[in-house]
């Protein structure tokens, strides 16, 4: 305890006390060095005679102006780094040197050259030893104890680093400092590092995590593999899984080296990481060719697809950026993200990003926006797509999905937009719901564009279609995410669900080398790999915050699965094709789907129909057109429009009075 409180007293010292601390305990070290030199060449303790007292008199001069010159007392010692040996190296040369120079100079006789050389290593060994025992003490002390500003026991949580490569050996010095991670130990896949030491942290391997997590009460494993493949990320993580300790990860490597995160900053495991799916490089030839130097426009511009692809987008050096959104608050943030990701590049500086608030549904804006700004590719990423929330407002989808597809695609008509790309989804293919009958419908009326008016326009329409993204509103692994830190429990729909899942990255990428590979009229899907099980993803999610699924089996569990069944026109399984026509492209991750085709003439006679019943809440004449148009389309539920049911239950509340 004694030698706590002098460690703070220490610390809690003014710079400049401390600076003259350290220059005494030198300038002893300086003296002590020389006797010692001269004891050690004569055998015998040394005392110091005649003009001898003259060099113990200038070597801690010309030390210590060398020591200040390089920085030595500027330095916070329970910091100091082993790097810092290095400097303390060239500064006692230095000095060294330079007292030879001034002891030969002086013509003192009958001093042993080989003094000065030992002189140099004893001033050496003192003072990189005394720089390195203070780190441990005060170090030590003042973390053990909380710092000068909190002397209460700080509880860090023990944790394990995976990975004894240079990012877990930085991540590792980098928690030594902080207040929340105490390092135990490394875990290596190389057996040649086993049983090894660095920092005094010993590396195991892997077979031996069950029994570091019993002796130290392991709560979290640190992935510090920032370069490793996203296979090899998810094969670890199917190795953790069945521990009970909370799995977090490093950022990558590209993250750091740009300074966007500090090695320390450690994150939940990648959602992307769980699953596995590995990533093919993007074909910047199919990046560019619709979008460099070319006046660009995405209309949903601030939801999740619509968002990354304004962000991908900035990346490949449009002439101008148009941003169409109807929520006002989503257009200024996506604003304020592509300002401040363009403000980090300077050869972007000349992007001009226009934001405009506008509804799809209103053909006089959306045609405005096309023909003033010139637009030559547009993306059409606005749609109303969580499934019950439409159900709840069949009418509104309609106006939205499918009259905001007609108008634009009319206003990219007039306006000769080169490229027309339709964000679509798996929920198009032989719908069970409204918002899935809606965008088929969105489909329809593209390819009933192109191939109604033949040569009469050049705009070349395209439609690509995909399943869920990761992180997206509305997606199961956010909600997930939530329900878990609150303690649960974890809703899940039913046992059975399974779903496609790719990151909002990726899949904005392909959607734009998708458009660029489209031929006009077709259909593009998306290789989403291979479903996921849903309950298997909430299970994973659960293991890896470290805690227990609570069953009938482990009652003691802190987080409980309920199934809370389908929800209204929810599918158990998703598709992304409608028939067996398919054939690739030149992209591995991009197929082109030939599916049947409304003629023009019989699809405006179904739009008239469509836009009276909508006009009139007509919501039976709405749904049979749907089923009419829409190949597959088997409602899974009745009509639900919640206006429509409270006008239904007032209209039987009056006839009961």
């Amino acid at each position: 305890m004694k030698q706590a409180i002098l460690a703070h007293w220490f610390i809690g010292l003014k710079r400049h006390s401390k600076a003259f601390i350290l220059i005494s305990i030198d300038v002893f070290f300086v003296w002590f060095a020389l006797w010692s030199a001269f004891s050690l060449r004569w055998g015998e303790l040394y005392v110091p005679k005649g003009d001898v007292w003259y060099l113990f008199a200038i070597a801690p001069m010309i030390a210590v102006c060398v020591f200040i010159r390089l920085g030595l007392y500027r330095a916070i010692i329970r910091y100091i780094e082993m790097r810092a040996l290095w400097t303390i190296i060239q500064a006692t040369t230095l000095y060294a040197l330079i007292f030879a120079f001034v002891w030969y100079g002086s013509g003192i006789k009958f001093i042993p050259r080989t003094v000065s050389p030992i002189n140099w290593l004893l001033v050496m060994l003192l003072v990189g030893s005394s720089r390195l025992f203070a780190r441990w003490w005060l170090g030590d002390t003042y973390f053990r104890l909380g710092g000068l500003r909190d002397t209460t026991d700080v509880r860090k949580k023990n944790v394990l680093i995976y990975g004894a490569g240079s990012a877990g050996v930085q991540l590792a010095s980098a928690l030594v400092y902080g207040r929340e991670f105490r390092p135990i130990a490394f875990i290596d896949d190389d057996s040649l590092l086993h049983k090894s030491k660095i920092n005094g942290l010993r590396i195991y391997p892997f077979s031996d995590l069950s029994y570091l997590i019993e002796r130290y009460q392991i709560s979290d494993v640190l992935l510090a593999m920032p370069s490793a493949k996203r296979s090899r990320i998810s094969d670890l993580i199917r190795l953790l899984e069945p521990y009970a300790v909370h799995v977090m990860s490093m950022p990558g490597l590209s993250d750091i080296a740009q300074g966007k995160i500090t090695v320390d900053a450690l994150q939940e495991v990648d959602i992307a990481d769980l699953l596995g799916r590995r990533a093919v490089a993007p074909d910047q030839s199919l990046l560019a060719a619709a979008i460099t130097e070319k006046i660009v426009m995405v209309t949903g511009a601030g939801g999740s697809i619509g968002s990354e692809l304004c962000r991908q987008i900035v990346q490949l050096q449009p002439h101008t950026l148009i941003l169409f959104e109807l929520s006002e608050f989503a257009l200024y943030a996506i604003e304020k993200d592509l300002q401040h990701l363009l403000s980090r590049k300077a050869q972007s500086s000349s992007i001009e990003i226009i934001t405009v608030i506008g509804s799809v549904a209103d053909a006089r804006r959306i045609e405005k926006v096309c023909s003033v700004f010139k637009v030559q590719t547009l993306y059409h990423a606005a749609a109303y797509k969580h499934v019950p929330m439409v159900e709840k407002n069949p009418g509104e989808a309609v106006r939205n999905n499918i009259f905001g597809t007609l108008y634009t695609a009319q206003a990219a008509i007039k306006a000769n937009v080169e490229l027309f790309v339709l964000i679509s989804t798996d929920k198009a293919v032989r719908p069970t719901n409204t918002m899935g009958a809606t965008k088929r419908f969105a489909e329809l009326i593209l390819q009933a564009l192109s191939a109604g008016f033949g040569s009469a326009h050049h705009t070349r329409f395209t439609m690509v279609r995909f399943g869920n993204v990761l992180g997206s509103s509305g997606s199961v692994v956010p909600l997930f995410r939530e329900q878990i830190a609150r303690g649960g429990p974890v809703t899940v729909t039913d046992e059975r669900i399974i779903r496609y899942f790719m990151t909002i990255p990726e899949a904005s990428q392909l959607v734009i080398q998708a458009g660029a590979l489209g031929q006009g009229g077709d259909v593009l899907v998306l290789d989403m790999g291979e479903p996921i099980r849903i309950i298997d993803l909430a299970k994973r999610m659960i293991h890896l915050s470290g805690l227990e699924i609570k069953d009938e089996a482990h009652p003691a569990g802190e987080i409980e699965i309920i199934y809370t069944g389908l929800r209204s026109g929810e599918k158990l399984y998703e598709e992304l094709l409608i028939g067996d026509d398919v054939s690739d492209t030149t992209h591995p991750r991009i197929m082109r789907a030939q599916e049947q085709v409304i003629a023009w003439s019989e699809l405006e006679q179904m739009l008239q129909l469509l836009e009276q019943a909508s006009f009139e809440d007509d919501f039976e004449q709405i749904r049979q057109v749907l089923t009419q148009a829409v190949s597959g389309f088997v409602p899974q539920c009745d009509i639900n429009d919640v206006l429509w049911k409270q006008a239904a239950t007032n209209l039987r509340q009056d006839s009961l009075a």
